[in-house]
């Protein structure tokens, strides 16, 4: 059933409607997107020597549909083999669902068609198992910061550690079928 151009509240303008998006119309999530806030000089150091280690091979981030009307959002993320997560918030309530390989976090071993939900302002990290991980994340907003916090000295060169073992096997690693549709490589 599909809402009627007719009806009373297809004029409302604010209310939600139905809609389709399409893999070939995600875009890149990035610090414009999901601005970083809370960075300390550490973090500033740490991200440099990860990113010039070659972090940022090892994940792929798209936003796949954002309505304002709903305040929902929804995004894919690829994180490569043993691929590990900054220390991080976010300033909405996320819902995260594996598609396929595993999210390691702490003693939790996630699989697909597992989940987890992280209310906002709560930090969390988790890596990425010996065969990557694809994630949906449904977010309660639209628009959402990244908020660095507890990444410590000792936990950047854990990063720093897992991208240096990673990064030309990062490099190197083929598209995931979904990752392909939403680079528009694929139909």
């Amino acid at each position: 059933m599909t809402p009627s151009d007719s009806s009373p509240a297809a004029a409302d303008s604010t209310r939600a409607r139905f809609q389709i998006f399409r893999a070939k119309d995600a875009i890149n999530v990035d610090a414009e997107l999901m601005p970083l806030v809370g960075m300390t000089g550490d973090d500033m150091a740490g991200i440099g020597a990860a990113i010039a280690a070659g972090y940022g091979d090892g994940a792929t981030t798209r936003l796949l549909m954002a309505d304002e009307a709903t305040g929902m959002s929804l995004t894919y993320t690829r994180f490569k083999a043993g691929f590990l997560l900054l220390r991080h918030s976010h300033d909405a309530d996320c819902a995260y669902y594996v598609i396929s390989g595993e999210a390691h976090l702490g003693n939790a071993v996630l699989k697909a068609g597992d989940s987890f939900l992280v209310p906002k302002g709560d930090f969390y990290s988790y890596q990425a198992g010996p065969k990557g991980v694809e994630i949906i994340e449904f977010r309660t907003a639209t628009h959402f910061h990244l908020r660095f916090g507890g990444n410590d000295p000792p936990f950047w060169s854990q990063i720093l550690a897992a991208t240096k073992a990673n990064a030309a096997q990062w490099r190197d690693a083929p598209r995931t079928d979904a990752e392909a549709r939403l680079m528009g490589e694929r139909d």
